[in-house]
């Protein structure tokens, strides 16, 4: 996941949970939280509870989050966010507790027609390969529900959009010909393509990787006979280290309409 990707992903999420966004670049982001999102993320609880028990103004936190050190600016201090690291795998957290599905609309305005507003399903998926090392990655898809068009980087392509939660007055809204569980067969099918046709050499590496330990600890119990047990609990922790794995999660998706 690139930094760009993150900083969008932090864009969404704080827009969503109504935190004011108080300054906004392209490598770091201040962002003033609500009382419900401190208390989500910001780990402080002893805080509240002294607050509320005595009734104290609360003062949420605002935070400066770091997407992109590399070309930060000189003087600019926060928190570094990148895709792995405990704060981002937070916020994915909250947002499976928050509501992992949404449904959206885009804003019409000064229409001199009815505009009609076509159904799109949108999911992003978070990819991860394990061995001894881990990659994650992180992939939006969305498919018009009426002729089946599926677009990578949906999440990227609407980002600008102005989306609100309560169907605009005076549209139509085009009923969907391709049932939701089906396109979201479809994109778990788009998503495994993705997988399949991906550079796998990281595994082929793993391997290479496995199989040298493996003769190291094989030459230690080189000459005997009856392997005692300590050696098939190393092979063991050799294996569990060096096995490798894909899984694929949903972070969160939605049912957007959209002109």
């Amino acid at each position: 996941m690139f930094p760009q990707q993150v900083h969008r992903y932090l864009q969404n999420f704080f827009k969503e949970t109504n935190c004011d966004i108080l300054s906004d670049n392209e490598q770091y982001m201040t962002v003033q939280l609500t009382i419900e999102m401190d208390k989500k993320i910001m780990n402080r609880p002893f805080y509240w509870q002294y607050i509320e028990s005595i009734g104290a103004e609360p003062s949420p936190r605002q935070v400066t989050f770091i997407t992109d050190h590399n070309r930060l600016p000189k003087g600019v201090l926060g928190e570094v966010v990148h895709f792995g690291s405990p704060r981002l795998s937070q916020l994915f957290q909250a947002t499976q507790e928050l509501g992992a599905f949404v449904k959206m609309y885009e804003r019409v305005e000064n229409r001199e027609t009815t505009p009609f507003l076509t159904p799109w399903l949108a999911v992003n998926y978070k990819v991860s390969y394990f061995s001894d090392q881990t990659k994650e990655m992180l992939f939006s898809l969305g498919i018009n529900l009426m002729n089946g068009q599926i677009l990578d980087g949906f999440q990227e392509s609407f980002n600008n959009v102005n989306l609100i939660t309560d169907k605009p007055n005076g549209v139509f809204l085009l009923q969907y010909i391709i049932k939701p569980y089906r396109a979201l067969e479809r994109l778990d099918r788009a998503i495994d393509t993705t997988i399949q046709q991906d550079d796998h050499t990281w595994a082929e590496e793993a391997k290479t990787r496995w199989q040298k330990d493996q003769q190291v600890l094989d030459y230690f119990y080189e000459g005997v006979e009856d392997k005692p047990e300590c050696y098939e609990m190393e092979k063991k922790a050799l294996e569990e280290q060096y096995d490798t794995k894909i899984k694929i999660d949903i972070v969160n998706g939605g049912l957007f309409y959209l002109k």
